[in-house]
């Protein structure tokens, strides 16, 4: 056999050595096939010339080193060859070297999942689709969760010695003495804008001394309570979900049950019990303050007394507006509490999800106190008050 070479492709410290004669061309990979010198190597794969007639024998005993780049080389040369329409063998594979190449060979055979086209109006009812039934879920959830709340708050009123005072004392304190001064000073300043606002627009008709009538049935009805709850929902309703989510990341609930002690006994009723205990009281303070704030802008601006803006506020707002706004406030602390404890037992068990479930918790919270309020004035509607 009169063996002629034909190239010897280099790369680097890998290459292709051919060999032509006798009808046979001899490919011999050579050196370390690796990531390093794949770049050089695929482009001496495409430089070969598999013109020749004959059969072509794919030599590996010359490979010295091969990872999984090297491996695709291979197997981009096995096509390479084997798309000539001629007989190839393959011989010399070391056995490290034959079951990468299957692998990778095995693995580079599947095709790639392609990605479907959905058009825009199917996209977007698809997405409208999941986030109804997404809403579903989450409305189910929370009516399981205030079942299972509603279950062992009777179960504790029946057996008192069961409720823990202590612990409903310090959230007491922690949600309700500790944010009167956020809640005061923000009441206070909406009472300055209410004010504001109102005898500015009045003014154009002459009426100013009905901004009293504004100030006090809007602060008194509404925007007390309602400030007052968004403020404790983002303060109180996210400190319960991290409190808690932090528990569940530290497998202090997965403690708490393997002794067989009830986590909502001990972890949300006196965080419920706290919220509706602090809600009418943070509520009448709101409205004060917010009175005042409003009192103080209409006696500097208006030319109004204390006095009359006391006679004034006592003849148009009754009694009724005074309770209607505290009617709510039990209602929006125990929807607060309850969205912050269940959010925070929902935790995973990563830092991640204890950031996304204290701002679903504050999310929720705010949401599902703005209905309520609203459920409220289509009652008291209904009713005449």
């Amino acid at each position: 056999m009169n063996d002629e070479p034909a190239a010897t492709l280099p790369a680097g410290d890998a290459g292709i050595d051919t060999t032509l004669g006798d009808g046979v061309m001899r490919l011999a990979p050579i050196g370390a096939w690796t990531i390093a010198t794949a770049g050089a190597l695929r482009d001496a794969i495409d430089a070969l010339n598999m013109d020749s007639p004959g059969t072509i024998i794919l030599d590996l005993s010359r490979l010295e080193t091969l990872d999984t780049a090297g491996a695709l080389l291979i197997g981009r040369l096995r096509r390479l060859a084997s798309g000539t329409g001629r007989a190839m063998n393959e011989i010399g594979t070391q056995e490290t070297h034959a079951a990468l190449i299957d692998r990778v060979a095995l693995a580079s055979d599947h095709e790639p999942i392609p990605v479907e086209k959905h058009h825009l109006l199917v996209a977007m009812v698809e997405r409208t689709g999941r986030a109804a039934y997404d809403a579903y879920e989450e409305a189910t959830d929370l009516l399981y969760f205030l079942g299972v709340t509603t279950v062992a708050a009777i179960r504790s009123l029946l057996r008192p010695g069961r409720i823990r005072f202590i612990p409903v004392l310090s959230h007491i304190e922690q949600v309700g003495f500790n944010s009167l001064p956020i809640v005061g000073l923000l009441s206070f300043l909406i009472g300055i804008v209410v004010a504001y606002q109102g005898a500015d627009q009045l003014r154009q008709f002459g009426a100013e001394i009905f901004t009293v009538d504004l100030l006090g049935v809007s602060i008194l009805r509404e925007m007390g309570i309602l400030l007052a709850a968004i403020v404790i929902a983002g303060r109180s309703g996210s400190a319960f979900a991290a409190q808690i989510g932090t528990m569940r990341v530290n497998q202090e609930i997965d403690a708490m049950l393997a002794l067989g002690l009830n986590p909502v006994e001990i972890l949300v009723l006196p965080r419920v019990m706290a919220l509706i205990i602090c809600m009418p009281l943070i509520a009448v303070y709101a409205d004060i303050m917010a009175l005042l704030g409003g009192g103080l802008m209409v006696i500097l601006t208006l030319d109004i007394s204390l006095l009359q803006f006391l006679e004034r506020l006592q003849s148009a707002v009754g009694v009724s507006a005074f309770w209607v706004g505290l009617i709510k406030a039990p209602v929006f602390g125990f929807a607060i509490a309850l969205t912050g404890c269940r959010e925070g037992l929902k935790v995973t068990g990563s830092a991640e999800s204890v950031g996304h479930h204290t701002t679903r918790a504050v999310v929720v919270s705010i949401f599902l106190v703005i209905v309520a309020d609203a459920l409220f004035s289509i009652l008291f509607s209904a009713f005449g008050i």
